[in-house]
This record gives structure tokens, C-alpha cells and sequence, in this order.
């Protein structure tokens, strides 16, 4: 490979892990400062309980329809509009005198980051369409980092500045995951001048919106995800995966704390819990992506989910710590589904479609973790009922693990039925 084409493939490299270090940011960074941002703008319980419905709620409207414009624009000009309006909502928000706009700008800042989570399976084929498994890994863990960070970082700067200062400045981080992007627009190498395949580097695949099959002359198949078993397989896992995840961040403190527990110690557990992701994002799709099917992975964390929720169901105060860490180990099928997204397509269309079907449903799915476990344990005054309720999105999440998991691509749901068959 050439100098200029290793030097445009770090490029890219780094807008697609930039852009993934932003895409949890204003999600994560509001928690901290609920006491704070109250005493400027009145924060009823509803009002959090609504807010912390947001993002799931966003995610999942704003995924679901960014594969409409994705057959209509190139990636590159959707990923900076995507966040561009991620930026603008962080920056608006803190700007409003009142709470509903302040809602309503973080509606517009997740939106962003919803159209962005959808945008980076289908980048990462584009680019690196031999090195899917690796820049998986390394923008899953990006976001990972950019989960953590904010959510450690908001009290002290907000006590160092205020509260404002604090969220809008992870719009900074995504001002600058904007510049290879914007570099990569302006680039003669980006025009259709370098659409040639034949000589276009298997690294670094730069070419026109065109879509090309795995067949050069054979169409793309006209594509309903609403009928296809491989986008709801998928959409399964990833739904349940992302509701039980956000259950776990929603109650594992109230559950910890009702056996015993200092807030501290519950407060290092649910840290424990998260911080497991990291190792996670980073191994997984390295591994998943040598095998053909995936599945029995898939399996080994579902054990470790059940195992941790029955430690936490039964004995939350003895070894806590061995049912939080198996608990945590749960949700590595989160990486695993982005890679699927890719790994179960041919093209980057299809890679795109299921990327926004399955995120955008997934998403919508989730919201229901926090609001019914929450619900259940408030209309039976115990953990037993809630915890049924997970085991059985676990049941959800194996189903769709074993559709996904085969070694069958999105396009052959719709394939033409050969005449005479």
C-alpha cells in the first residue's frame, strides 16, 4: 500500500473511533449533575424518569429511519450531518431557560448520536471490509470509553466551571471527530475517480454511494426487513442485550442497597458491572470474527447472565462481587451483534439497513428494561418478579442469537427463487 493510501487509512480509522468516543457523551454525562442542573431547572421525578427514558427512546426512532436516507446519500455526508446535530442539541441545551426545551434539545443531541450508532457498521465495511473483526473491537471500545468518561468526568468539571460548562463540553470532542470526516469529503480520492475496484486496496475501500453485490452484475435485492428472520434474529439480540444492560444501570444500586449495602460499595459494584465492557469490546469481536458460527459464545454469557442474576436474585450480599462481575460478562453479546451487523451481510447497503432495523427496534425494545423491572418490583414489593421478567428476555436474546449466528447472509432472505424450483 502506498504512503498516501496508509495515511488515508488511518484517516478513517480515526474518524470512525473519534465519532464512536462521542456517541454515549450526552447520554452519560447528565446523571452526576441531577442535583445540580435541578436548582436551575426544576427536575421532577417524571421528568428524570422521562429523561432517562430519552436516549433508548431516541436511539431508536432516529436508527429506525436513518436507513431510509442511506440509500439516498453518501455515508460520509450523513455521518457529519448525524454529528452535527448531535453537537448543536449538546450546546442548545444548556442554553435554555426552561426544563421542556431542555428535553427537547437533548431529544435532538441523542437523535444525532442514534443516526451516528447506526452509520458505523456500514463505515467500517466500507473501509475496512478485510479488517471488520479489529475496527469493531476498537470502536466498540471507544464507545465503552466514551461511556465512562463523561459520567467520572461531569462533577468535577461542573464544580470547576458549572453545570453547562460540563455537558456542553463533550460537544468539543465531537467538534473533533468532525475533521477527518470533513478532510475526507474534500479529498479528490474520495470521487469516483478511485471507484474502480480492481484497484481499490483491500484496507482502505474508497468508492461511490454505488452499491456492489458480492456478484458484480447481480442487483441488490429489494429488501423488507419486516419479513426477513435475519434482522429480527438480530434485533432480538441486540434489543434484549441493550434491556437488560440498561436495567442492571437503572436498579443494580436500589437492589444492592436494599440487601445491605452501602451507597459506595453499591456505587463500586454497578462500576464493576460497567467496567467489565471494556475487555469485552475489545476481545469479542476479535474472536467471533474467526468463527463461522458465533453461537456458543453466545451461549457461555448467557450462562453468565443467569448465574449472576441468580447470585444477585438470592444472595446479594454474599459474594456480590462474583454475581456483579458474571452479570457484567452478560452483555459482551452487545459487540458481538454490531459485528453481525457486517458479518451477516454482503454489502453496504444491506450492512446499512440491518445496522438501523435492528438498532432502531433494538433500542425501542430496551426502553422497556428499566420501566418494567421498575414497575414489576413496585407492584410485588419484591426482586423475584423482575428478575423473571429478564430470564425471560434472555430466552428472547438466545432465540435470536441462534438466527443471527448462522452462517446466512441478509440478502439470501430475499433472494429470487430460481425458476423451476
Amino acid at each position: 500500500m502506498s504512503v498516501k493510501k496508509q495515511h488515508r487509512a488511518w484517516l478513517f480509522a480515526a474518524a470512525i473511533i473519534l465519532t464512536a468516543l462521542t456517541l454515549r457523551a450526552a447520554v452519560t454525562v447528565v446523571p452526576p449533575l441531577i442535583s445540580t442542573i435541578n436548582e436551575d431547572l426544576p427536575l421532577s421525578a417524571s421528568t428524570i424518569g422521562i429523561l432517562g427514558m430519552l436516549p433508548t427512546a431516541a436511539f431508536g426512532l432516529f436508527g429506525f429511519l436513518t436507513p431510509y436516507v442511506i440509500r439516498r446519500a453518501p455515508l460520509e455526508k450523513l455521518i457529519v450531518l448525524a454529528i452535527f446535530v448531535g453537537i448543536v442539541g449538546q450546546i442548545a441545551r444548556v442554553l435554555v431557560p426552561n426544563t421542556p426545551l431542555f428535553l427537547l434539545f437533548s431529544v435532538v443531541a441523542f437523535g444525532g448520536l442514534g443516526a451516528g450508532n447506526v452509520l458505523l457498521p456500514p463505515l467500517v465495511k466500507k473501509y475496512f471490509p478485510t479488517r471488520i473483526g479489529l475496527m469493531t473491537a476498537l470502536y466498540v471500545t471507544s464507545i465503552s470509553v466514551g461511556t465512562a468518561l463523561p459520567a467520572q468526568l461531569s462533577v468535577p468539571v461542573a464544580d470547576a466551571t458549572s453545570w453547562q460548562f460540563s455537558l456542553a463540553s463533550w460537544a468539543g470532542i465531537s467538534t473533533i471527530a468532525l475533521i477527518p470526516w470533513l478532510v475526507a469529503l474534500i479529498s479528490p480520492s474520495t470521487t469516483p475517480a478511485s471507484a474502480n475496484p480492481s484497484k481499490t486496496p483491500h484496507a482502505v475501500v474508497v468508492q461511490t454511494p454505488v452499491i456492489h453485490s458480492a456478484v458484480a452484475t447481480a442487483p441488490v435485492p429489494k429488501m423488507n426487513l419486516w419479513r426477513s428472520p435475519t434482522a429480527w434474529g438480530l434485533t432480538f439480540m441486540f434489543g434484549c442485550t441493550s434491556l437488560n444492560t440498561y436495567a442492571m444501570f437503572a436498579w443494580l444500586p436500589e437492589i444492592l442497597t436494599g440487601a445491605g449495602l452501602d451507597r459506595g460499595q453499591a456505587g463500586s459494584m454497578l462500576a464493576l458491572f460497567a467496567a467489565l465492557g471494556l475487555p469485552l469490546s475489545l476481545g469479542i469481536p476479535i474472536i467471533a470474527a474467526k468463527m463461522r458460527n458465533p453461537f456458543p459464545a453466545v451461549v457461555v454469557m448467557l450462562a453468565c447472565f443467569v448465574v449472576g442474576y441468580m447470585g444477585l436474585l438470592l444472595s446479594p450480599a454474599e459474594g456480590t462481587w462474583i454475581w456483579v462481575a458474571l452479570a457484567g460478562l452478560g452483555p459482551g453479546t452487545f459487540p458481538l451483534s454490531l459485528l453481525l451487523i457486517n458479518h451477516r451481510t454482503r454489502t453496504q447497503l444491506g450492512a446499512g439497513v440491518l445496522s438501523g432495523f435492528s438498532q432502531g427496534m433494538g433500542y425501542a425494545l430496551a426502553c422497556t428494561g428499566p420501566l418494567f423491572f421498575g414497575l414489576l418490583h413496585q407492584w410485588t414489593g419484591s426482586w423475584t418478579v423482575p428478575f423473571m421478567f429478564l430470564f425471560g428476555s434472555l430466552v428472547l436474546l438466545g432465540v435470536g442469537a441462534w438466527i443471527i449466528c448462522r452462517p446466512k447472509m441478509l440478502e439470501d432472505d430475499f433472494a429470487p427463487v430460481p425458476v423451476g424450483a
